[in-house]
């Protein structure tokens, strides 16, 4: 097989895992936040946590790899506008995912520590999940948009 279709389909398949798993990840968790069941919540935030963890995780670190070697044997240019543009973009998202993995992790052991019973602070858990939608908005935007560049390539 073809190396470079093989790496490529590789980015391919990486891509549409991040996209997807963060989007399916953020509906999930949102609807089990939303759960007034708390059996419901918590396992929502677990499953959350080892979603991301086992899904995004690997597809974040494979992008980077996929995408250099795709620029470097297709003979693309590292500075092209497409390509700063999605570098920049990756970026945002990047920033953007890094404190949500935090917030989600933070969430299940508030969520967690309700189940066995203890208190916990409310208007906390309201204030983390309002900065966990928020981020999420300009990653999902973000991605949509590096989707965009890679089809188009544009050279405005």
């Amino acid at each position: 097989m073809d190396t470079y279709l093989l790496v490529k389909t590789l980015h391919i398949i990486s891509a549409t895992v991040l996209f997807g798993t963060g989007l399916g990840i953020a509906f999930f968790c949102l609807m089990g936040l939303r759960d007034p069941d708390l059996a419901a919540r918590l396992f929502a935030t677990r499953v959350t946590v080892v979603a991301d963890t086992l899904f995004t995780a690997p597809a974040v670190v494979l992008q980077p790899i996929t995408g250099a070697w795709l620029i470097v044997h297709a003979g693309f240019v590292w500075n092209d506008f497409w390509l700063l543009a999605t570098y920049a973009l990756y970026l945002l998202a990047g920033l953007c995912w890094l404190p949500v993995v935090v917030i989600q992790i933070r969430l299940r052991d508030l969520v967690r520590r309700r189940a066995a019973g203890g208190a916990i602070d409310d208007a906390r858990t309201r204030r983390l999940f309002r900065w966990w939608f928020a981020l999420g908005w300009p990653a999902f935007t973000s991605l949509v948009v590096i989707f965009y560049l890679m089809v188009a390539k544009p050279s405005w």
